[in-house]
């Protein structure tokens, strides 16, 4: 079996704040293969996209991260210097971000933008840099690609915008590229076309992929593997057919019973919720965080919850062992 491209253990993230300490991401950990596509989800504030960020090592430096092994590629990044990040960035490591037109300098060509980062990580000419960007821009679909160079993001719309974001993303052929998001701002067809794009440049380029967001109809259709965050812990983690088949977790349960199933949701029927908020973050965290929302929540879920794990390593963390097998099926269109 081949080694892990990257390993994450036991991360955590910490904001200080004036009434305390927020531990905004809490123990978490997995593994991700050359070719593999890890999609995490869980509702807004979860930890998700901190999480993208800390691997990245593009937390704001108020905010501090610790963790047991963080490695790229054998490469230890908790004791990388500044310049040591810049080089794994945007060359072996890139990051596509939610919003294009905020990621997007205005006062810059495409073409500028582009190139600068093959410039950056390569001994070479503009010449070729510019070659490279036409080339990327129509393998993501732009046509007319050489005309774009010379235009500005606001003269593109959302959906070329987020194509120009995965061209410049794709430049210097990463073997790691995390997605945070990608197609929030978009309307509907054109996620379906930036997530087949993806998916299709991911299988053709041999890159591990770490997609971020909250749409599980996303993930049924582009995961290989599925983690599942809440209250900046990793509360389900296992296969995207296990996950979706037989969720362990009442969390992973509530969530996919939000959404409908074609052929089993009737039309008119009422979607199911999840009640009650996200608890605080800050100070001191005891016992499963999920339990106040809970409908099976017990006077033990207070205390210490354990980690279970099937042969298969699908893993959960509840009192509950064999929970789980009411959703079997509900995979999502």
């Amino acid at each position: 079996m081949s080694d892990p491209i990257l390993s994450v253990h036991d991360l955590t993230i910490d904001i200080p704040m004036g009434q305390g300490t927020m531990h905004a991401v809490r123990g978490i950990g997995f593994d991700l293969k050359r070719g593999e596509t890890l999609c995490i989800v869980g509702e807004s504030g979860s930890g998700k996209s901190l999480t993208s960020l800390a691997i990245m090592g593009l937390l704001p430096k108020n905010l501090k991260r610790a963790a047991s092994r963080l490695e790229f590629a054998r490469i230890d990044l908790q004791h990388q210097k500044p310049r040591q990040m810049r080089d794994l960035r945007g060359n072996r490591m890139a990051m596509i971000f939610q919003e294009p037109m905020t990621s997007l300098n205005p006062a810059y060509t495409i073409g500028d933008q582009l190139e600068e980062a093959y410039l950056l990580h390569n001994k070479t000419g503009r010449a070729e840099a510019r070659a490279r960007a036409v080339a990327l821009l129509g393998k993501v679909g732009i046509t007319a690609a050489e005309s774009r160079l010379s235009q500005y993001p606001h003269q593109l719309s959302g959906g070329l915008r987020q194509r120009v974001m995965i061209a410049m993303a794709l430049m210097c052929a990463p073997e790691l590229i995390i997605a945070d998001e990608p197609t929030t701002a978009l309307d509907v067809t054109i996620q379906a076309q930036i997530l087949r794009l993806l998916a299709d440049l991911q299988r053709e380029m041999n890159m591990a992929m770490i997609l971020v967001t909250h749409d599980l109809g996303v993930v049924a259709r582009i995961a290989d593997k599925v983690a599942v965050m809440y209250a900046g812990e990793v509360v389900e983690q296992g296969t995207a057919q296990e996950i979706f088949r037989h969720p362990r977790h009442p969390y992973t349960r509530g969530l996919l019973r939000c959404i409908p199933v074609p052929g089993k949701t009737k039309p008119g029927e009422h979607l199911g919720s999840i009640p009650g908020i996200v608890p605080s973050l800050i100070g001191r965290m005891e016992g499963c965080a999920f339990r106040t929302r809970c409908d099976v929540a017990e006077a033990a879920c207070a205390s210490a919850v354990p980690e279970r794990h099937t042969e298969t390593g699908h893993a959960w963390r509840c009192i509950h062992e064999n929970e789980g097998h009411e959703n079997e099926g509900r995979v999502p269109a």
